[in-house]
C-alpha cells in the first residue's frame, strides 16, 4: 500500500449519474452498477430519474471515460445526466 506524504491530500473528482432505464431494467443496471469500478453508491429511486449513481474518479477525464465507456453501453439505459460536484472548502 502507498502512503501519501505528510500533508498532502488525495481530492478525487465526484459526479452524481443521474439514470433513466427503461421499463423493468431498473434491477439489471443497478446490479451491473454495483460491480463497477469508481461507482461508490447506486440507488433505485423514484421521480424522473430511475438511479442515481455517485462516481469518484481521479479526475474530470476519468470520470468523462467512465460515463462515456462503461455506463452509457450497459443494456437498459436510455439516457443520462452526469452533474460533478463543486467542493467550497
Amino acid at each position: 500500500m502507498y502512503t501519501l506524504p505528510k500533508g498532502v491530500i488525495l481530492v478525487a473528482t465526484r459526479a452524481y449519474v443521474l439514470i433513466e432505464t427503461a421499463v423493468g431494467k431498473t434491477r439489471e443496471v443497478v446490479g451491473v452498477l454495483k460491480g463497477m469500478e469508481g461507482v461508490t453508491i447506486t440507488d433505485a429511486v423514484t421521480g424522473p430519474y430511475d438511479i442515481i449513481a455517485i462516481v469518484e474518479m481521479p479526475d474530470l477525464n476519468a470520470v468523462g471515460d467512465l460515463v462515456t465507456s462503461k455506463i452509457h453501453p450497459i443494456p437498459g439505459i436510455s439516457r443520462t445526466v452526469t452533474c460533478l460536484a463543486i467542493s467550497f472548502d
